[in-house]
């Protein structure tokens, strides 16, 4: 199947739609944002621009992964994110590393202790399996403690259908090839099931999810060899509502990973070799929720462990587990005070040459403020308790101010002033390979300020600009981690525009711009665009195209600038038999550019994917 039987295969879903003289379009419920506060707020009271990511627009983004979807959002560069299925990520917020973003499933944060950064791995995650995903950029450490210094992204997994027994049955198939080689073979398969349901009291949920993914080598080379990569998932869980008032749920997941990679010649140059990454990850949990009068008592634990092995001339593997307990009491006063208090411990734990622990036990408060004349503040406490680091206090305040235009309308101002405290990780200390155990934590202060404005619920845009100030930053200097002795400062301008012009078209696009003030910042691009044009044929029919400039990109000082590249993105879908199956197609990189997203390593050229979603 070639890119272009694909696109016509696509064509004819839209022209066999029944086109509909007069589209009605769902009424815009007015949106509420839980992340910035743990409260479920309007839009208009919350000090952020937080970024939601519905179920709708994942349902419009079938076949892409979770960091090409997150990484279109402004302020946010997932490096790897459009090369070889087995490349390893690197998450870019606001000018700050993987390991100053904090990543959230379903309340708990997730991170893999023996990773250099101790951030959670992407690939591991299944977009079919995800609700919804929140996702607060600035520093919300009072809130979520160590690591959210740049931004946290909460991710929120698909609950069990109400009704007795549902079952969602996807799959897509796709070419997965280089500029260079248009081959246009099938080289990228994706299946996914999921059964759940509601019996009066009891909910349940179990899914499994495969990818099969060859055809584009991991390194660029003349051969253009392929480097395979596979996944599987499973995930099952439990609910129980025993009574109005107390609720308990448990769940656990398991996946595992298989990439071919490409690693280093004798001469240390970058090469074709028969070298393997495989990943395993396990995690239990549960979460739970006791009400009573304008409150709330919350549970969220969870157990993981990881496994990594490389297997090369230099073979290695690496084992982790982490616990994690939060417990947090919500309180609303009245309508005006709310307030949180809570208790997060955290466990990590690592084998290198020994076991390695850091045992993190956090009390914490928060309160909103919602006034009847426009004024609003959040703002919290937390008090860091390290085994290894000892006490240490971040604090935030995050005022606004909203003027109502109409019932639909305001114009909000806010700001916000943050610090966070990022204590090295485990394999910066104690890992293989250049670990330096006299490391000093890093710590940040972010100021923030912009305002939003909202015309109707068809229109809001929204700028703002940040400041992040950096002492004792970890970085990787002559062979070994080092605190930097200079202070950095990373800022930067955002810009969200997102408009409804008629029933049918929308149009979301963003603009972001980072920079440090003394040097080059590492793989961000100094400025990114994304655009998006969504047009509802029919009821039944979606089509949008996108558009993404990525500037050029500074690696090191024996690398040369990274070149800027621009992607465009078709997608089309058409749902029949009364909502119950929905095929989609989709063509990226449609100019077909050739580009480096990371020095030395193969990026998609353009790729056709098409397939279908079934719920029964």
């Amino acid at each position: 199947m070639t890119y272009k039987s694909s696109l016509v295969i696509a064509l004819c879903l839209c022209v066999h739609t029944q086109i509909i003289s007069q589209t009605v379009s769902e009424e815009s419920l007015e949106e509420v944002v839980v992340s910035d506060s743990r409260f479920e707020l309007k839009r208009e009271n919350s000090g952020k621009t937080v970024i939601k990511i519905s179920q709708k627009e994942i349902q419009n983004n079938q076949g892409r992964t979770i960091s090409e979807l997150i990484s279109a959002k402004s302020g946010i560069e997932i490096n790897g994110s459009r090369s070889n299925a087995g490349q390893n990520l690197g998450i870019y917020v606001r000018g700050g590393r993987s390991r100053q973003v904090l990543v959230l499933i379903d309340g708990v944060q997730v991170s893999d202790p023996s990773l250099i950064s101790g951030e959670y791995d992407f690939r591991l995650l299944d977009l079919n399996q995800i609700e919804s995903i929140e996702i607060i950029k600035g520093a919300s450490s009072t809130l979520y403690g160590s690591g959210a210094a740049s931004a946290v992204i909460n991710i929120t997994s698909k609950s069990a259908d109400s009704k007795k027994m549902s079952t969602i049955f996807s799959t897509s198939l796709g070419t997965n090839q280089i500029a260079t080689d248009q081959s246009d073979d099938i080289a990228d398969i994706n299946s996914n099931v999921a059964f759940s349901g509601t019996l009066k009291k009891f909910t349940y949920s179990a899914g499994f999810s495969n990818q099969s993914t060859d055809g584009l080598s991991a390194v660029i080379t003349e051969a253009n060899e392929k480097d395979a990569f596979s996944k599987y998932a499973v995930n099952t869980g439990f609910g129980y509502n025993f009574s109005n008032a107390f609720s308990l749920h448990i769940y656990g997941n398991y996946s595992d990973t298989k990439s071919d990679i490409d690693g280093y010649d004798s001469n240390f140059n970058l090469a074709d070799t028969s070298d393997e990454f495989n990943s395993t990850q396990s995690r239990v949990g549960l979460t739970s929720e006791f009400k009573y009068t304008n409150g709330s008592l919350n549970l969220n634990a969870a157990f993981s462990e990881y496994d990594r092995e490389f297997v090369s001339s230099f073979p290695s593997t690496f084992k982790s587990k982490n616990a994690v307990l939060d417990v947090y009491n919500k309180y609303i006063f009245n309508a005006k005070f709310h307030t949180i208090i809570g208790l997060n411990i955290i466990e990590n734990n690592a084998t290198f040459s020994s076991d390695e622990t850091f045992l993190i036990t956090d009390p914490y408060a928060n309160f909103v403020f919602i006034s009847d004349f426009g004024l609003n503040i959040n703002a919290g406490l937390r008090i860091n308790n390290h085994n290894a680091y000892g006490s240490n206090v971040v604090y935030n305040l995050n005022p606004s101010y909203t003027i109502q235009s109409d019932a639909k309308g305001y114009t909000k101002f806010f700001a916000s002033y943050s610090t966070s405290y990022i204590t090295p990780t485990l394999s910066h200390l104690y890992g293989d390979f250049g670990a330096n155990a006299n490391l000093d934590p890093e710590e940040n202060l972010t100021l923030e300020a912009g305002v939003e404005f909202k015309l109707n619920s068809d229109f809001r845009m929204s700028g703002l600009f940040f400041n992040r100030e950096e002492n004792n930053t970890v970085l990787w200097i002559d062979g070994g981690y080092l605190n930097a002795s200079d202070v950095l400062h990373a800022r930067g301008v955002e810009l969200e525009l997102d408009v409804n012009l008629v029933d049918k078209i929308s149009i979301q696009t963003n603009y972001t711009f980072v920079e440090y003030k003394e040097s080059l910042a590492r793989r961000i691009p100094k400025h990114k665009v994304n655009f998006q044009v969504g047009y509802e044929i029919s009821k039944a029919s979606f089509a949008s195209v996108s558009y993404q400039y990525t500037h050029q990109r500074f690696e090191n000082s024996f690398v040369p600038l990274l070149d800027s590249f621009s992607l465009v993105n078709l997608y089309l879908s058409h749902t029949a038999l009364k909502g119950k199956i929905t095929f989609f197609a989709g063509l990226d990189n449609l100019l077909n550019e050739a580009y480096e997203d990371v020095p030395g390593y193969a990026t998609k050229g353009r790729n056709a994917r098409v397939g279908f979603r079934l719920t029964l």
